[in-house]
């Protein structure tokens, strides 16, 4: 009987697969760009493709009932869930499309998953990462946009429609910018890439003004080399998983100067305003944790995705504006730390779905 679970994680961006063991260890892996504009029957494919070529690289002939123990899914929001019908903000072309439905049919007889993408990242450093061994966590993501999963009691809280936790729409700033959401002051309105970086050229920010004037940089120590921005990274070998075979990896970024990514090199190379984007997108998300650890009297929160990558220009504001928000002896005693476990946490947080879900699953 098949022990390993089959892991999707259902991007704007890419599309990954794997297979993923009872440990939450990464065994096969692999990434596609998603067809960008395609239709319903264009991205299904997609993911069909690609899970056979997962399955056939484990020696797996075929899809199909068992193959695998289970099926876990992260994909990205709006959906109906449980039911898992999932319409993609960044992916116009599944709108109400019945992706566990669809998956279901493929694998029979096993349990098919579908969860928020964040969601799925927060269960992961819970599970295997930053958040093991805690009773009581908030997992974020701050990426293209600013996402989350909550742990209460060592298990998934998913509220009634599944997305508690979702701290992204908390209100930071009530005269703060418009949200995607429709509602105003949003932490993602704030703390998002996308959002971060047109704000820094509204300031006057040039992308890469700084680095090119070989001005020497004199402020605090970051990471020599900040990684592509718009997903979590980690170096091969790094927590649960496996370094990519050649041509697989996960090097997806924004095309855009004006990036989330450029943003925290420039801050990195001591361009003032990129240095106060940040300021402005770890004061913010400080704020919301405040008020999280304040309703759920949290141990540990963990902060992953490309902008967290930045280092000690994101975290040393986001830390004064917690302790400043955060005044109760109980809320004093949180840890904020990075997410631990990079590229795969989707994967595994998705294969938890079904590898826990004593812990992880309530449907």
């Amino acid at each position: 009987m098949p022990q390993s679970v089959l892991a999707v994680d259902v991007g704007g961006t890419k599309f990954a697969v794997a297979l993923v063991d009872p440990t939450g260890n990464v065994q096969e892996a692999r990434r596609v760009a998603t067809p960008p504009g395609g239709d319903a029957a264009a991205l299904w494919e997609t993911l069909v493709d690609l899970i056979g070529s997962v399955l056939r690289t484990a020696g797996r002939d075929d899809l199909g009932s068992g193959m695998v123990a289970g099926v876990g899914v992260g994909c990205g929001g709006p959906m109906t869930w449980p039911e898992g019908e999932v319409s993609p903000l960044n992916m116009p072309g599944w709108r109400g499309f019945p992706l566990r439905a669809r998956l279901a049919s493929r694998f029979p007889g096993v349990p098919v998953r579908v969860h928020n993408d964040a969601v799925c990242l927060a269960v992961a450093e819970h599970w295997r990462g930053a958040g093991r061994g805690s009773a009581d966590m908030l997992g974020m993501v701050v990426s293209t946009g600013v996402g989350g999963g909550l742990i209460l009691g060592g298990r998934l809280i998913d509220g009634g429609s599944g997305n508690a936790g979702h701290i992204g729409h908390v209100v930071v700033d009530p005269d703060g910018p418009e949200c995607r959401c429709g509602g105003r002051g949003c932490l993602e309105a704030v703390a998002r890439g996308p959002g971060l970086a047109a704000w820094a050229v509204e300031q006057g920010w040039v992308p890469g003004a700084v680095e090119r004037s070989g001005q020497p940089y004199a402020g605090p120590d970051v990471p020599p080399d900040v990684p592509p921005y718009g997903e979590a990274t980690a170096e091969p070998g790094t927590g649960p998983g496996r370094a990519e075979e050649p041509g697989t990896g996960p090097d997806y970024v924004e095309e855009t100067a004006a990036s989330g990514r450029r943003l925290a090199l420039d801050a990195a190379a001591g361009d003032e305003i990129a240095l106060a984007a940040l300021d402005r997108a770890g004061r913010a998300l400080g704020v919301a944790i405040a008020s999280a650890v304040n309703l759920c009297d949290l141990d540990v929160v963990t902060v992953g995705g490309g902008l967290s990558q930045a280092g000690p220009l994101l975290f040393e504001p986001l830390r004064a504006a917690l302790r400043e928000h955060a005044r109760m002896g109980f809320a004093r005693r949180v840890k904020v730390v990075p997410a631990a476990l990079g590229q795969d946490a989707g994967l595994v947080g998705a294969a938890a779905l079904v590898l826990a879900a004593d812990r992880y699953w309530s449907r």
